[in-house]
């Protein structure tokens, strides 16, 4: 049994060191390299990369559950520009995809009608982010402004503004949809502000950006906030027929079947 010994031996030390994921596959790999006869550099590497593997499976799963994002994200790959008019290419998508807007703090606006997929792209991206390494934050603009109203006397709530504030990617889906108070405006405002170069943030609208002045009802603080979201934003304005027209038989007469697509 002193292969058996070794390899408990061997498994408790890595534990004692806060090795937690090469342990696991501690026999699998010796097994491997001696079949295979690698060098102590191959089993080194291979064995670290083993726990490296483990470690950043654990954080993608970690900052997956953070983000909140609603069931089913999909992957940004199944976003088919063909089903629009305008608004977005391949080649762009692409090139958000390398995530160099990110690391520079840059925002992007998706704005157009419904059902174009303005929540399909944003989602897609941030599942991307996260993929690579990054933490990224989901709300729609209505659960927003209530965390935003309860940030400082309800601690769930505070939890998750701190959350949002930190994150280095944050989406905010659905501005325009629902009209906010002037107070709701000024804190909106003064998220914006304070993550200002910290942090970069897409959002989705059905309304044009000269528009959303409307939603926050003071054209003064929407001016000022939105020198801020512009300086460093790609924007784009999709246009095509909603999916929901295009796909009437993804639906029953009821609307009752299958889940309604992203806007």
């Amino acid at each position: 049994m002193p292969d058996r010994i070794t390899i408990e031996k061997l498994t408790q030390l890595m534990t004692t060191f806060g090795l937690k994921h090469a342990p696991v596959r501690l026999a699998d790999i010796i097994e491997e390299a001696e079949v295979g006869g690698a060098t102590y550099k191959e089993f080194l590497l291979t064995l670290l990369d083993a726990e490296a593997k483990g470690r950043n499976e654990r954080k993608r799963h970690r900052n997956l559950t953070a983000a909140h994002f609603p069931p089913s994200v999909r992957d940004i790959a199944e976003f088919d520009c063909a089903e629009l008019q305008s608004g977005i290419t391949e080649g762009q998508i692409a090139q958000l995809k390398e995530l160099t807007w990110l690391d520079n703090f840059g925002n992007i606006i998706f704005a157009g009608p419904p059902g174009l997929g303005k929540t399909m792209l944003s989602l897609g991206l941030g599942l991307h982010a996260i993929n690579e390494g990054y933490t990224v934050a989901f709300e729609k603009m209505d659960s927003f402004v209530k965390i935003l109203d309860a940030a400082e006397t309800e601690r769930n709530a505070g939890f998750r503004y701190r959350y949002i504030r930190r994150a280095q990617m944050c989406i905010i889906d659905e501005i325009g949809y629902t009209p906010i108070t002037r107070a709701q405006a000024n804190r909106f405002f003064t998220f914006i502000s304070d993550t200002y170069e910290r942090t970069s943030i897409i959002f989705t609208t059905n309304k044009d950006v000269p528009e959303w002045a409307e939603v926050m009802g003071d054209p003064v603080l929407t001016t000022a906030m939105m020198d801020r979201i512009l300086h460093h934003a790609r924007c784009f304005s999709l246009r095509g027929e909603s999916y929901r027209l295009k796909h009437p038989e993804l639906y029953s007469s009821d609307g009752s079947a299958g889940a309604e697509p992203s806007q």
